[in-house]
This record gives C-alpha cells, sequence and structure tokens, in this order.
C-alpha cells in the first residue's frame, strides 16, 4: 500500500546531509531534525555523507529505495549547478524536489584582521600576485565557489581556490591564518565575528544594511544558497504529499523558526509545485550562467 510510512514508524527515516558535522546545511539539519519527526510521525536519522560539495550525499539518494524512508537536505548547488560545472553521476529525474525551506544570502567575508576591508582590497591584493591570494569554498562547482570564479572574469583577477569539504572547516582553516578569504552563506558572519565585505544580492540587506551589493560596486553578480528537500525519483505521490504537508508543519514550528534566525538564516517555504518549478528554473539559469562565462570547473 502507498501510505507504508505511518505503517513503519518505528523504522527512521533517514535524511542525507552532503556535508560534514559542524556546518551550516548540517546545523540546519539539526534544528528541523525534531519537529520534522514529531510532523512525520517516525524517528528521523541525520547521516552526513559528505564529499565533492554534496554530490556524495547527492549520489546516494539516488541509490535509496522511493519509500519515503530517506529524503535529502541539500543547497540547491549541489544538484542544479554543479552538473554543469563539472559534470555529475545524476540526473536531474533522479530528484524529486519536495519542499524549499531556505534562501540565503551569500556574502564574500573575511576575518576581523586580515587587512581586507573592501572589495578594493581584495582585487588590490589578488593584483599583487596573481594566483596567490587564498579563498575558501565548502567545494568545487558550488554556488560560492562559482561566484568567486564569475568575480574573477569580471574584474580580471586570479586568486588561490582552496576548497574545504564543509563551513565548519573553513573556521578553522581561517582561525589558523591559513586563508583570509571566504564566500559562503551570510549566517556565517555573525556566528564567527567575520568582517563581510560585498553580498551578492539585487539590493542591500537587512542584514547587512553597511555591506555594499555587488552590483554597487560595478559587477551584476546575483546568487542566493537555497536549501530545500528532496526525495528519490520513483516515490508515491502519496508519500510526497506525506512529507510535503511535514515539511510545511516543521517550517512553521516555532523551535525551527527560533532555531533559524539565531543562525540567521532566512527561511523561504516553497511547496512541492512552487519548488519544482523553481528548480527547473534555477537549473536553466545556472546553465546559461555557465555557458556565458565559461565557468566550467576542471
Amino acid at each position: 500500500m502507498l501510505a507504508v510510512l505511518p505503517a513503519r514508524a518505528q523504522n527512521a527515516v533517514s535524511m542525507i546531509i552532503g556535508y560534514p558535522p559542524g556546518g551550516a546545511t548540517d546545523l540546519m539539519a539539526r534544528i528541523m531534525q525534531p519537529e520534522l519527526a514529531t510532523a512525520l510521525g517516525s524517528q528521523v536519522v541525520i547521516k552526513n555523507s559528505a564529499g565533492a560539495n554534496g554530490t556524495v550525499g547527492a549520489l546516494e539518494l539516488t541509490r535509496a529505495r522511493p519509500d519515503g524512508m530517506t529524503i535529502l537536505l541539500a543547497p540547491g548547488g549541489s544538484i542544479v549547478l554543479t552538473p554543469h560545472t563539472r559534470g555529475a553521476p545524476f540526473q536531474q529525474s533522479d530528484f524529486l524536489p519536495i519542499c524549499q525551506v531556505t534562501a540565503a544570502l551569500v556574502v564574500m567575508m573575511t576575518s576581523q584582521d586580515s587587512g581586507l576591508r573592501s572589495l578594493r582590497d581584495v582585487v588590490a591584493r589578488a593584483r599583487e600576485t596573481p594566483g596567490a591570494l587564498p579563498y575558501a569554498s565548502t567545494g568545487p562547482g558550488g554556488t560560492p565557489h562559482i561566484s568567486m570564479i564569475a568575480l574573477e572574469r569580471l574584474a580580471g583577477i586570479e586568486m588561490n581556490h582552496i576548497p574545504f569539504r564543509g563551513s565548519g572547516e573553513v573556521m578553522q582553516a581561517m582561525a589558523s591564518k591559513q586563508v583570509p578569504l571566504f564566500t559562503d552563506q551570510g549566517n556565517l558572519v555573525r556566528q564567527y565575528n567575520l568582517h563581510p565585505i560585498a553580498v551578492f544580492s539585487e539590493a542591500r540587506t537587512q542584514e547587512f544594511p553597511d555591506t555594499p551589493t555587488m552590483r554597487e560596486l560595478g559587477h551584476d553578480l546575483v546568487f542566493t544558497i537555497w536549501s530545500g528537500l528532496y526525495a528519490p525519483a520513483g516515490t508515491p505521490v502519496a508519500l510526497l504529499d506525506r512529507i510535503e504537508t511535514a515539511c510545511q508543519r516543521m517550517m512553521a514550528a516555532p523551535a525551527v523558526v527560533e532555531g533559524l534566525r539565531r543562525m540567521d538564516m532566512p527561511i523561504q517555504f516553497r511547496s512541492r509545485a512552487e519548488f519544482g518549478a523553481y528548480h527547473a528554473a534555477e537549473y536553466a539559469r545556472f546553465g546559461k550562467l555557465v555557458q556565458d562565462f565559461n565557468l566550467r570547473v576542471n
């Protein structure tokens, strides 16, 4: 029967996270986990399957049984962007979008004592020794990495990309002064007392009113790190409906609202139909962007 999820409530639903513990996606998942379990009437277990900027976790979902017992919480770049830039061992048809949960700002940030206070500083230092200025990302081909490659193209500079497995590892590297520059979700700025250099948004934001946008600085670059829940292809509609309903309840729960507020992680809920259309549009947009800027990653 299709309504197997309630009958299997004694079994745990596995929520795959394609990044290691301590990163933004993992922290989000741990805020959502208790409320999702309550809404589903089933235990939810987080499984960190890190690697290749979320590709390892995404691939694991495609190999899961479509029985509603395995879902993936992922930032969009790992699914709709990475295939354009690096190729990926999966197709878009392997994923069924369930609901979007957040949409985070993309911010270029640095440690307070790096000496980099503005984009002008970054460009000047990059031009001093082309290819030497290191910047961190959570993996090649993701939205933050692509935003930096696009900036390099437009500003006519070359920097040194240092990939890490997750934002938790990047913060350790920045604390030990291995890398001075990081572009990722804006919530990390306050969480780790970093200095925001510029925001990849259409206009200045309430979260960073004194931080200029890349557009203000002469570079028409707009990116968002949105995240959502996915099920493997072939999951029955009745199960998708149930998980979607649980997702909506989860995102309205006070504990989740407050937890994400403390993370400075903006909630952006989209239903399954809305999220499916948005996912498809983002896949097409990123494909054009990669082609226009020649952003493929070796």
